[in-house]
């Protein structure tokens, strides 16, 4: 039986979702909006977050760019009920190090903060740092001794680990995770290996916005993989377009769609740095769209009553954390809550 139904949002980290060049949205990727901006959604009764981690904009560098970690670490200490799930690159940071960061944010949120492990298609994110970006297989067999470095550290044992790429002594981190074994675990990631690194070790798997039958591929194909604990969870990200009419949230659609044809230089710059490798790349190249992250490919633009259908569809396929993004977003955050939130608890997902 599928959980109830989480509803959570993107943290505007690099600004707007859609397209850069919207008068309706300016960019701003500040810390002030986004505090703001988790405020609202734990107010409206959304029940996570998603800080994405990027040390330097992905779109284009001269842009401003939020940092996950030090953000979250302060969104712990201003919320008081919804989940903050930060994302990590392996390659950033020493295992060690992040455990450590993690479970000091665990203890400031009171138990409501999670990892979100991606392995990375930036490639000049990590090279113009001086270090190595490893080919797409190589990313994720570093990203399981890493997480596995990780999990252990997280749930307070004294860690002995002698592997490929980490080598680890007698370390143990204090304080551990207040009233649960350790912080939840999300991974994203659609290709065989990462397939293999949810089964083995994730709480949660992040699918990237697709249409319902691939989705329910996906699922099926995790859930038949060798499992050891509870079964794997799943999470679906998805741009919402939501109006009374369908024909309003098609206008929209179309304005967006046209705003990000807008923007070719920057996606010609974010591909010249994505490693062609990447499974997400490849589910997007499908689809036309507006959105990261597979975007509005899920079919959710429509009416209100559509757009709820179309959720409880995810849900009923085994989708029990849909992460929203809009744009503009702060009012089309409030729209949903307001329109389609009461009209999926009609429906009894949640």
């Amino acid at each position: 039986m599928t959980p109830p139904l989480r509803i959570g949002i993107w943290a505007l980290v690099h600004g707007n979702r859609a397209a850069l060049q919207d008068p309706l949205e300016p960019y701003d990727a500040s810390w002030r909006r986004n505090r703001a901006l988790v405020l609202e959604a734990e107010s409206l009764g959304y029940d996570c977050v998603l800080v994405a981690q990027h040390t330097m904009n992905p779109h284009k560098v001269e842009l401003g760019q939020l940092e996950a970690w030090t953000a979250t670490a302060a969104l712990a200490a201003e919320t008081r009920r919804i989940e903050l799930i930060a994302a990590i690159k392996p390659m950033l940071y020493h295992p060690v190090v992040l455990a450590k960061m993690a479970l000091q944010i665990e203890e400031i949120s009171g138990g409501r903060f999670a990892i979100n492990l991606v392995n990375a298609w930036n490639r000049k994110e990590i090279e113009d740092a001086g270090l190595v970006f490893r080919e797409h297989d190589e990313r994720y067999a570093y990203g399981a001794e890493w997480l596995a470095v990780v999990d252990r550290l997280m749930r307070g044992e004294a860690v002995q680990h002698q592997g490929r790429y980490f080598q680890v002594k007698d370390y143990i981190l204090r304080p551990a995770s207040p009233g649960r074994p350790r912080p939840r675990i999300y991974v994203g990631g659609e290709s065989a290996p990462a397939r293999d690194l949810v089964a083995a070790q994730a709480d949660v798997w992040f699918i990237n916005g697709q249409p319902l039958e691939d989705v329910r591929a996906l699922i099926a194909d995790v859930r038949a993989r060798p499992r050891r604990g509870e079964p794997v969870r799943f999470g679906l990200s998805a741009f919402v377009i939501a109006r009374e009419t369908e024909a309003e949230a098609q206008a929209e659609y179309r304005r967006l769609l046209d705003l990000a044809r807008q923007d070719t230089e920057i996606k010609a710059y974010v591909k010249a740095n994505t490693d062609p490798a990447v499974a997400m790349r490849k589910t997007q190249a499908k689809f036309e769209s507006v959105g990261t992250n597979g975007g509005t490919s899920g079919g959710t633009v429509g009416s209100y009553d559509q757009v709820a259908a179309r959720i409880a569809q995810f849900h009923a396929a085994g989708i029990d954390t849909l992460l929203t993004q809009f744009q503009p977003f702060e009012p089309e955050m409030r729209r949903f809550a307001a329109q389609v939130m009461p009209r999926l608890a009609a429906l009894r997902v949640g």
